[in-house]
């Protein structure tokens, strides 16, 4: 997911987006630990994307909601 995509997303549906991607992460460590694993790139771009959505609450809490 982009980030012009996420800065759309009012504060809490970013909170949803992050409990969401979250659990997929830890759905994937799970698929992992347990070889069934079919993409392991997956688990690279989920964590980017909770790095994007934490860095866009973070931004709101500095600036606003209007930055």
């Amino acid at each position: 997911m982009k980030a012009s995509e996420l800065r759309k997303l009012s504060a809490k549906e970013l909170d949803a987006k992050l409990l969401e991607l979250k659990d997929e992460l830890f759905k994937l460590r799970f698929q992992e630990a347990i070889n069934q694993l079919e993409n392991p790139m997956r688990i690279s771009a989920v964590k980017k994307d909770i790095a994007r959505v934490k860095t866009i609450i973070r931004d709101i809490e500095l600036h606003g909601t209007d930055a």
